[in-house]
């Protein structure tokens, strides 16, 4: 199946950029219909791109507003994991000099966004790792595979669900990575906030939604889709702090 942000944006010639909190609907709006127009009635552009777009695998419903936009929402959000781990890191950006760090070093705390965002990317990690010592590898760990088909693991195939990542602290960590490709696209400048925003989301994720089994708790689907999510966090955060010129951290 066809990533659906690529589907999307096929269509669109755009990533669409997501709305709401997603704690309820994954909805993406879109004013492609505007742009497109070119002198013809904007609900009637609307209308067409949104037939098409209801084609899309994935897409539960689609809404031409009267304005023109164009209201798509996800059957499952999480969907949108296998594809950002499938994605290619974005070019490395020309730099006329050395990049000034968006936050300081210290103090190393909750008080410093810098610090949470480079201990977000460490606990991303770090999720992954108990899962091997845990003995949970052959079964959980994530391996994606190309057009968000999930790949395989030590011959154990890693079962993403994406429907798995429901809970309001997930969700809202899929929303935050849903802003992703619409921010590339257009080469945002907001990065330190987005990052902020995003580890934010993860820290509250990690320590009230956790990956791993608790105690005597046999894993799930949940703890598969977690850990997946968990990569694709820790990969957008190493590749943005990179655009920002700064070293992932291995520790913290």
């Amino acid at each position: 199946m066809r990533p659906i942000v690529a589907a999307l944006r096929a269509v669109l010639g755009t990533p669409p950029v997501p709305e709401g909190s997603w704690e309820r609907e994954a909805v993406y709006v879109s004013t492609t219909a505007l742009r497109r127009a070119a002198g013809r009635p904007v609900p009637e552009v609307a209308e067409e791109l949104a037939a098409r777009l209801r084609s899309v695998p994935g897409v539960r419903a689609v809404q031409a507003r009267p304005n023109g936009f164009l209201v798509i929402e996800l059957a499952v959000p999480g969907m949108i994991v296998p594809e950002i781990l499938a994605e290619p890191p974005p070019p490395a950006p020309a730099r006329g000099g050395p990049l000034t760090a968006p936050w300081p070093d210290r103090p190393r705390g909750w008080s410093n966004p810098g610090f949470a965002v480079r201990y977000a990317y460490v606990r991303a990690g770090s999720v992954q790792r108990w899962a091997r010592d845990l003995g949970l590898g052959a079964a959980l760990w994530p391996e994606p595979g190309l057009a968000g088909v999930p790949g395989e693991s030590q011959g154990a195939p890693a079962a993403f669900r994406g429907e798995s990542l429901d809970d309001r602290r997930d969700r809202t960590v899929l929303r935050v990575l849903a802003e992703l490709p619409s921010r590339r696209a257009g080469r945002d400048s907001g990065r330190p906030a987005y990052l902020e925003r995003l580890a934010w989301a993860y820290h509250e994720a990690f320590e009230h939604a956790p990956a791993i089994p608790m105690g005597d708790q046999a894993p799930t689907g949940t703890h598969v889709a977690r850990l997946w999510m968990a990569r694709a966090v820790r990969k957008v955060l190493g590749e943005e702090l990179a655009e920002l010129g700064q070293t992932p951290p291995g520790k913290i």
